[in-house]
């Protein structure tokens, strides 16, 4: 019987390999084609552009917004921004920058924005679970010494990057409510917006650039959206305390999921306690400082206690919904979704920015050839290519935060208890076991190809450790079911 077991799981694997493999190809020559396509299609367009005096309309000046502001105005474009609310947010997320965004960040010659804003550099997490511990590195031998995680308050950092935009002479700046998109025979012309004072406005250009984040009431009309809240984080600031591992981020995988402390400033630490579904307990009425203290605070290292109650006692608790929506897009003559407004994952894993970051420099790459924007139809054809060259790092960054925040949540299904282990257990081997996952984590390694690998060899490791050193009926049927969890995982 185990005989049999081995040797079908066996040739199951290496049939999942061999269609793992035969899907990168086919995905690696896709993309391949759509790059030679557009090679030279239009290198040779010196037209200017005729019409509007705007070739750009940006909706929203968060990251993803003022970032494609500076990059697209620093190509030469003429761009026009219009922001709800220009003064500086604030906000429980947004604060870590993965490694991967980083470098992104460097690319689009923006690093200076995270300057001065005491920005803290992380070289990788600390995991706790049960009273154990492992430190898992970011694997930066390789690079430049200045590249690490960064962590900062939100507010600085954007104020940074819009000041920095500004600064352009052919990139506009301004504060008003975007309430419609201007629709011409299927084609988009502009937007309608409001600005501060009431006035109604209608601004056009030959691409509108919708990025205004998590709540847009404008991606409805540009994609198939279905966001689903899966969980809460109820955010604090720690102060003057010390982590367990100096710049690190933490992990505590506890019950009924997962919190996360990294460092914002010299001074602060950001933690986040995840709450599952869509409801939490009431803050006005103290049951979510109860909650906190009985509930989270005994799961905690004990160096982080005392620094999590007294900013509990504090009373500065904020919450904010998880959200995710899978990339749907409707290409659209004259428009374009990007960031949280186009796609979002469980904010767990940090991945948020560093997608965002990296579209954009999809975006810049295919638009640099192109002078004129006027050619709606030809301009869509030509987007759509961006949806396929964003895959590999979009892909694997979401499909991870997604798996990794199912498998660290606590479930009565022994399988899942079994594989929340095993994943544990499988990062503690360290080497390869843990350099693996942790690239795929920051974005230093963003192939859809090892994170299947390693969440099957989670799987594996997890029946290993169940089967030995006796078999029995009851561990061989979950030892099944968590391959089955672990292969759904990803």
């Amino acid at each position: 019987m185990l005989m049999t077991m081995v040797v079908c799981t066996f040739f199951a694997s290496m049939l999942g390999f061999l269609l793992c493999v035969l899907r990168r190809r086919d995905y690696g020559n896709a993309i391949a084609k759509e790059k030679e396509k557009l090679k030279g299609k239009y290198h040779d367009s010196e037209e200017c552009v005729e019409g509007s005096s705007t070739d750009v309309i940006i909706v929203g000046a968060g990251v993803a917004g003022a970032a494609l502001a500076h990059t697209l105005g620093k190509d030469g474009r003429r761009v026009h921004v219009i922001e709800r609310d220009l003064t500086e947010p604030n906000r429980i997320v947004g604060e870590y920058l993965q490694p991967g965004g980083y470098l992104k960040l460097v690319e689009l010659g923006l690093q200076d924005c995270i300057d001065e804003i005491d920005a803290q550099r992380v070289f990788g997490y600390a995991l706790f679970k049960d009273g154990k511990s492992t430190k898992l590195s970011y694997p930066l031998e390789q690079f430049h010494s200045d590249v690490a995680g960064r962590g900062f308050h939100n507010g600085p950092f954007i104020q940074r990057m819009r000041a920095k935009a500004a600064t352009l002479p052919n990139v506009q700046l301004e504060q008003g409510t975007v309430t419609s998109l201007l629709e011409e025979n299927g084609t988009i012309k502009g937007v309608q917006y409001k600005t501060k004072d009431g006035q109604a406005f209608k601004s056009h250009a030959a691409l509108t650039i919708v990025c205004d984040g998590c709540s847009s009431n404008l991606r409805r009309t540009l994609c198939k959206s279905q966001v689903e809240v899966h969980s809460c984080f109820v955010g604090l600031v720690l102060e003057n305390c010390e982590l367990p591992f100096a710049n690190h981020g933490h992990v505590i995988i506890a019950d009924p999921s997962p919190i996360v402390f990294y460092p914002i400033s010299s001074t602060e630490f950001r933690c986040l306690v995840d709450v599952p579904g869509q409801k939490v307990p009431p803050i006005a009425n103290g049951e979510m400082a109860k909650y906190l203290k009985n509930v989270v605070a005994p799961q905690l290292p004990p160096q982080l206690h005392d620094a999590f109650i007294s900013a509990i006692d504090k009373g500065n608790i904020r919450t904010m919904p998880n959200r995710s929506m899978p990339a749907n897009p409707q290409p659209t003559p004259g428009a374009l979704l990007i960031g949280d407004a186009f796609n979002m994952r469980h904010a767990f894993t940090g991945g948020g920015m560093t997608v965002a970051l990296s579209d954009i420099v999809v975006l810049r790459d295919l638009l640099k050839p192109l002078r004129d924007l006027n050619d709606a139809p030809s301009l869509c054809k030509y987007l759509e290519s961006f949806y396929t060259l964003r895959k590999p790092i979009a892909c694997t960054i979401n499909t991870l935060a997604e798996a990794l925040y199912k498998v660290f949540s606590d479930s009565p299904d022994q399988a899942r208890k079994e594989m929340r282990q095993a994943c544990f257990d499988y990062l503690c081997l360290g080497g390869v076991f843990s350099t693996g996952p942790v690239a795929l984590l920051s974005g230093l390694n963003p192939r859809p190809l090892s994170l299947l690998f390693h969440f099957f060899a989670v799987a594996i490791y997890g029946v290993g450790s169940l089967l030995l050193p006796f078999p029995s009926p009851k561990r061989m049927w979950v030892g099944a079911r968590l391959i089955w969890v672990g292969l759904s995982s990803p």
